[in-house]
């Protein structure tokens, strides 16, 4: 059972084929925790264990690994680097002190690599360069270092550099001499030493009075230094030929942050933040931030870093506020698809449980003493979307149960039944997210469906005033149905909240008040299912100011059905119009596809609102388009940027749809309606 002081959790983040389960897997060869090394070709990594995975040659889920070396338990979390699975790295970034940002010498910095390693940044990690595949032919590595170091800043120095064949590694922390083709050995020693020093003020004062510095006193800052980013190492290594991964292993047991030594977490409750402090004998309390099904078994597993005390099969846990608490069953350790029962899970270790199916990623585990949430790297909203509709009839349920468990792993994989186009929307962070969903229903869960693009989710509104009137009168022997009703409309202020501004003016008693709650349903009805083209409507005022009631026939039935009449009536008087939604858009590129994005937004009735310059050569432009618009834009901005780009956006606000598209949509509704009663 490993010591707090003992345990070193790293997360592999970078682009994807940067090599990071490779990476993992020499580890793992290395410290001799498995006797054969993987590979990627052969698809028996431990870390790619799933299906989809081996088929596509990439990661699309988080891997737990562990190993041990020197005395120290290392924690390896191997995660995705395709831009749609971004989420399982975000998240698993929490339960790690150290991320190890993986470049391929061969690709250089990419697009996920910039992205995830300034999510460690915010996170507050220490954090480690590895430029891996570093035998790769025609790599300038030289340039690499001053790529990295121009685009991360100059805390990165390299921590040792290849010899000049590349078959052995020089470490540039203790020793000066060397011969490398990539820099002098010397410099390198000097560069990294005075970022060092950098994070100890007395030890800064003697390098710079030209006293001597020892190895020693290097090794008793080093971890400060990693921790408030004063030095940011860069490592070489090809995993191939496991060239380099000793001495990354090195570094890691040495001079990274034990969870002793981490910052620690808070926990946010209302105004109130608690610090989880890293106290083994403390109280239980951890975050869930992996959720996975066993490929074979189907079995659910929830990892949990524990940030206190610890967790065995007699734990009462609590997740989140919930007031039962529920047994753990055994604590497990996952080394990629394999499992092993452990004791406890120690503060600062990572452990797993089994068939809890309450558990979600996010959630505070605790035993009862702690409450509130934590602190997390905020998340990417999925917006590209697919409307689906089960294959076969009866399979609805099926359909769901599949989704939940797809939902379960990947928080940025949403599913919403869009009440406004009765349609099952399902949400991801672009087309290779939803298409590797879509093979998972499939292949996993034996689940066919059929796919289409979801509706657009326009709006109605009103742009004058009108009068309505309507008499439901209805007599078939017996007791009839009497019901009359006069309403105004008017327009009001654009996304107000609430969407329909009510008044009941009836003086004199001209229709009771019992059958105000009838005529108000009468007019929602109309508001929930539009009056143009089946949407929903905003933005409207109605004062229903007279009418006639019968004291016999009058019921509530024929007041809903007269305050329904009346409202079309006055609506077909007061300029009904469309209403499309208008996005908030941040696209990421290279500065050099600036001119094509800007024309391009252009030509989807966009409006670039600004632009910022990036490290890197790259840039973000910000912008407004229709919903509608960019419904492709994902393979577009591929095309155009070569895989550099991305985007994010989110809903802003609802526009006028301009008149000949509010026709298209009206005719499609029409033919669609059309078509149902036939």
């Amino acid at each position: 059972m490993a010591n707090l002081k003992d345990i070193r959790n790293i997360v592999l983040l970078g682009h994807a084929s940067s090599g990071k389960t490779s990476l993992a897997e020499a580890i793992l060869h290395t410290t001799g925790t498995i006797n054969r090394l993987g590979s990627i070709d052969e698809k028996n990594t431990v870390g790619d264990f799933d299906d989809e995975e081996k088929e596509r040659g990439n990661s699309i889920h988080s891997a737990l690994m562990y190993t041990d070396h020197e005395g120290k338990r290392i924690n390896i979390i191997d995660t995705p680097g395709y831009p749609g699975f971004i989420s399982p790295a975000l998240v698993s970034i929490t339960a790690a002190e150290t991320a190890v940002i993986v470049i391929s010498a061969a690709a250089g910095i990419e697009m996920n690599t910039r992205k995830l390693f300034q999510a460690a940044t915010n996170a507050g990690k220490a954090r480690i360069i590895v430029i891996n595949k570093m035998d790769a032919d025609n790599v300038d590595l030289t340039e690499l270092v001053e790529q990295i170091r121009e685009t991360f800043g100059n805390q990165c120095r390299c921590a040792n550099l290849p010899t000049m064949d590349k078959s052995a590694i020089i470490n540039c922390i203790t020793t000066t001499e060397g011969d490398s083709a990539v820099r002098s050995v010397a410099d390198a020693h000097t560069n990294i030493l005075e970022c060092v020093v950098e994070a100890d003020d007395e030890l800064m004062e003697k390098y710079l009075g030209g006293e001597e510095v020892t190895p020693e006193q290097i090794a008793g800052v080093f971890v400060k230094a990693m921790d408030t980013g004063t030095v940011i190492p860069i490592l070489f290594t090809d995993s191939r030929s496991e060239v380099g991964i000793k001495e990354l292993l090195e570094l890691i047991v040495k001079e990274t942050p034990s969870p002793a030594q981490e910052m620690p977490p808070i926990l946010k409750d209302g105004e109130s933040e608690t610090q989880i402090k890293p106290d083994p004998s403390g109280p239980f309390a951890g975050h869930v931030f992996r959720v996975g099904f066993d490929p074979r078994s189907n079995m659910k597993y929830a990892s949990i870093r524990v940030f206190s005390g610890s967790l065995d099969t007699g734990t009462q846990l609590f997740v989140n506020d919930a007031k039962k608490p529920l047994r753990p069953g055994h604590p497990l350790k996952m080394q990629g698809t394999e499992v092993k029962e452990v004791d406890k899970g120690v503060c600062g270790d990572i452990a797993t449980l089994a068939k809890i199916d309450e558990l979600h990623i996010g959630d505070l585990v605790h035993d009862g003493k702690f409450s509130g949430k934590f602190e997390t790297l905020p998340l990417p909203k999925p917006m590209f979307a697919l409307a689906l509709e089960p294959a076969s009839r009866g399979d609805e349920g099926r359909i769901s149960t599949a989704l939940d468990k797809l939902t379960a792993e990947d928080v940025c994989f949403t599913v919403s039944h869009d009440t406004q186009t009765k349609e099952l929307v399902i949400n991801g962070m672009g087309d290779l997210h939803l298409r590797v969903m879509l093979s998972k229903l499939e292949n996993r869960y034996k689940v066919n469906v059929n796919t289409k693009p979801p509706k657009i989710p326009y709006r109605e509104t009103i742009t004058g005033k009108g009068e309505g009137h309507y008499r439901h009168k209805k007599q078939s022997g017996g007791s009839g149905q009497f019901g009359e009703v006069y309403l105004r409309v008017e327009p009001i202020q654009r996304d107000s909240d609430p969407s329909l501004e009510y008044a009941w003016d009836i003086f004199g008693g001209s229709i009771p008040g019992q059958f105000e709650p009838a005529v108000l349903k009468g007019i929602h009805d109309v508001m929930d299912a539009g009056y143009l083209a089946g949407f929903p409507m905003q933005d409207v005022k109605v004062s229903v100011y007279d009418g006639k009631y019968h004291a016999v026939d009058s019921k509530e039935v024929a007041f809903r059905a007269a305050g329904k009449g009346a409202f079309m009536d006055a609506l077909s008087k007061a300029r009904p119009s469309l209403l499309e939604p208008i996005v908030d858009i941040e696209i990421t590129i290279p500065a050099e596809n600036m001119g094509d994005i800007a024309g391009d937004l252009a030509s989807r009735r966009g409006r670039v609102s600004g632009q910022d310059m990036l490290a890197g050569d790259m840039m973000v432009i910000r912008a407004k388009v229709p919903l509608s618009e960019i419904s492709n834009y994902n393979s577009q901005l591929k095309s155009v940027t070569g895989g550099q780009g991305s985007y994010e956006m989110e809903l802003s606000h609802y526009d006028p749809t301009p008149p000949n598209i509010q026709q298209q949509v009206i005719d499609q509704y029409n033919k669609d309606k059309q078509v149902e009663q036939e």
